[in-house]
Order: structure tokens, then sequence, then C-alpha cells
């Protein structure tokens, strides 16, 4: 028995603990939340988003953002986010489709019309339309078809028509704020 008792380690006193101090990196605001990026500071914002973070709403659109599946408000304008590094986002509050909904869980006005004129298709560019939707009814509240049209996303699906409706339906229940 006195064995045992010999190898028990004496407790070393609380005050000997130091923390480390706060590593260096660049401060996001993404959905309302703020994280320290401590990586490297070129990466593709897409990559943090998807990553480090696990917000894969975003979808990769191709290097250069083509197709719009990579669209995030940016300072409240519409950005891709394959195109935008970390080290150029300190400050500036981020958007993605994560937080379009509100905190209990309520749908964003145009997720919600969505759903309801099934604009939806196989999912992967609705992302980038609702991104993109939300920042033409923040600058046009009652869009024309032409604006619609010139949005920059592009579906394989041929959801257009119904996300056309659901841009409508919000517009004209004005409660896209």
């Amino acid at each position: 028995m006195a064995q045992a008792q010999d190898q028990i380690l004496t407790p070393h006193p609380t005050n000997a603990i130091v923390p480390e101090k706060v590593r260096e990196g660049i401060d996001l605001e993404i959905n309302g939340r703020t994280y320290r990026h401590t990586g490297d500071a070129q990466m593709p914002l897409l990559w943090y988003l998807r990553d480090i973070l696990r917000l894969t709403g975003t979808k990769y659109s191709g290097d250069h953002g083509e197709g719009g599946h990579d669209l995030v408000l940016v300072d409240g304008k519409l950005a891709s986010a394959t195109r935008l590094v970390v080290a150029d986002l300190a400050g500036k509050p981020i958007t993605t489709v994560e937080g379009l909904a509100a905190a209990d869980g309520k749908l964003h006005p145009l997720q919600q019309a969505f759903v309801d004129e099934d604009a939806i298709g196989c999912g992967y560019c609705t992302p980038g339309w609702l991104m993109a939707s939300v920042d033409l009814l923040n600058r046009h509240s009652q869009p024309s078809d032409n604006e619609i049209d010139q949005l920059p996303n592009l579906c394989r699906c041929g959801c257009q028509t119904r996300v056309r409706l659901a841009i409508k339906r919000v517009a004209s229940s004005g409660s896209h704020a």
C-alpha cells in the first residue's frame, strides 16, 4: 500500500498556470457571430466557410465564381466567396445563406417563397439564387423581369421561372426587408 501512496502526484499551485497569449489573426463577422482566422490570410472565403466553419450552404462555383453558386453578402452587397480572400474581410459583416433565417429558425420571406413556389430543383444553385435575390430586392423593391433575368445565377434544372415567381411573391408582399 505504501508504494501506491508514493506515486501520488502533488498538485501544483494554481497560480503556476499561465495562459498562452491570444493568437494573432483576422477577426471576421459571419452571420452575426465573430470568428478569428489564424491560418492563411489569402484563403478564399468560400473555403473558410466550408472547410473551417462547416457552413456548407455556399457552393463552389468555379475558380472565378461563374454560375453564382458561391454568392454571399459582404457589407450588404453581393459578392463571390470564391474571389474574396479572408485578409480583405476584417471588419466587414458577411451573411451566408445560413444567416438568412431568423435565430428562432423562421425562414426568411424569400426562403419561404422558394419553398412555396417549388423553386429549389436539385438545390445546388439555390443558396446563390437566394443571396442574389435578397440583394436584388434590397436594391429594387419591385424588380422587373429584366432585372431578375440579369441575376448572375445559372440553373441546369430549369428553375428560373419558379425563382422569378418567388421573387415576385416577396416583392408584392413587401416582406423582403
